[in-house]
């Protein structure tokens, strides 16, 4: 692994398939959000963590092998993307203060409600983008599809936690390519749903503040407020 120099700013993948998934997620990101920003922080288990802003207002993650100097960096999604194809450090660009507000989603203190098949959480996304295509706007889907609670799981033995999954979070999973199918190939509009491997799970995880969906290939977050949480009496 190359050493940054002092005061640059870069990014080191620690390997060829860590700079594979790299290039996966910005090119993801950029079309979702060609305008948008990148923040990358280093963790302490020798893992780059990449996160994104989605259009759904959900934020989107997932994390490589490497180095990153500064250890917490904002950067341009386009400009790295268009600089990703190379073999040594990636360049991270000008700073960005600003960019980005707000503190990212704590990396513990979240409790697994249940699992949700993939195959399901991919058939939700398919029937919300033809009803977002017959329904939206010039300002694209509206906010009554994308509120919508589409799926809803309960802690067990009883806990009380129950967390209500918005169609926001489930386009956004579907939109950052989260979700494979069993050979590990995209799933695109025309993929068959039974190409998706039948015990794919989905993970539904809840903190104080957050609903977390997990995917084999990255999460997403979603804000949780007094609508994500009911507790039974």
């Amino acid at each position: 692994m190359t050493d940054a120099a002092a005061g640059e700013r870069v990014l080191v993948p620690h390997g060829p398939a860590d700079r594979t998934d790299l290039a996966a997620f910005l090119e993801r990101a950029r079309r979702v959000d060609d305008s948008g920003v990148l923040r990358v922080q280093q963790r302490p288990d020798g893992r780059v963590g990449l996160w994104v802003r989605t259009g759904f207002d959900i934020l989107a993650t997932r994390s490589v092998f490497g180095s990153v100097t500064p250890a917490d960096v904002v950067a341009d999604v386009g400009a790295m993307s268009a600089a990703v194809g190379g073999d040594g450090p990636l360049p991270l660009g000008f700073a960005l203060p600003g960019a980005w507000q707000g503190a990212l989603p704590p990396s513990d203190g979240f409790d697994h409600l249940d699992d949700v098949p993939a195959r399901e959480l991919v058939s939700l996304a398919r029937r919300g983008a033809d009803v977002a295509r017959t329904e939206s706007g010039a300002l694209g889907p509206a906010s009554s599809l994308l509120d919508q609670t589409v799926i809803e799981v309960s802690g067990p033995n009883g806990s009380g936690a129950r967390a209500k999954v918005s169609m926001r979070a489930v386009f956004a999973l579907t939109a950052m390519g989260f979700v494979r199918d069993a050979a590990g190939r995209e799933i695109t509009a025309d993929s068959p749903i039974d190409a998706i491997a039948p015990d794919e799970p989905v993970r539904v995880r809840l903190s104080s503040s957050w609903v977390r969906v997990d995917a084999r290939f990255g999460s997403v977050y979603q804000r949780r407020s007094v609508l994500n949480l009911a507790v039974r009496s």
